[in-house]
């Protein structure tokens, strides 16, 4: 795929999720109180969402693709880099559409703070925290949007509401599974991939 295609493509994709959003929210017929929260956690769901599944398209579609993706991801330590390129895109690209949708929102609120862990670890842990010098506020505010989507859970306008799952996943119980599947899940990544590069030695003056 072209890079011009990829972004008519994302283009296109983006404006078909939004008009879908509107058409649910407006077609949605609750009662008065709720409608306005059901709306609001839509919107930070498929704000997430829509983020995420950008950045799994542009690693996969757009720049150096996966073989770009994977050299990076080698420089940083993740290895086999085209590998972990792989997994990240494709995960980047299903959490985000799972938020969008408002399917298991738990568990992809997890996906997206087990990747916003690795983000952490690997690029931003030492680079303070103003994300204009690639620190880790960015990174920080996505996990804890992420875990409070999983707590208030997805809202009526949802594949979960419609599947009649949501008690099931909201409140404590979402949290838990956000925080310990996701934390769980990046640390683990990180345990059995990540090999930072050895630092180059100092020049003798």
């Amino acid at each position: 795929m072209s890079k011009r295609t990829a972004d008519i493509v994302i283009r296109a994709l983006t404006a078909l999720t939004i008009l879908g959003l509107v058409l649910a929210a407006v077609l949605y017929e609750p009662s008065d109180a709720a409608r306005e929260v059901d709306i609001a956690l839509m919107i930070l769901r498929a704000g997430l969402g829509m983020m995420i599944f950008v950045h799994g398209f542009n690693k996969a579609f757009r720049g150096g693709k996966l073989a770009g993706t994977g050299r990076w991801f080698e420089s940083m330590g993740m290895r086999p880099g085209r590998v972990h390129a792989t997994l990240a895109a494709g995960s980047e690209m299903g959490v985000g559409a799972l938020l969008v949708v408002g399917l298991i929102t738990p568990v992809a609120a997890a996906g997206l703070i087990g990747l916003m862990v690795v983000a952490f670890w690997t690029v931003h842990r030492d680079k303070g925290f103003m994300i204009t010098g690639e620190g880790w506020e960015y990174v920080a505010l996505i996990a804890v949007m992420s875990l409070v989507s999983a707590v208030l859970g997805p809202g009526d306008i949802s594949l979960d509401a419609a599947l009649d799952i949501t008690a099931n996943l909201d409140g404590w119980t979402g949290l838990w599974i956000a925080l310990l599947l996701g934390v769980g899940a990046g640390a683990a990544q990180l345990l059995l991939f990540f090999r930072p590069p050895e630092p180059e030695p100092a020049e003798d003056g």
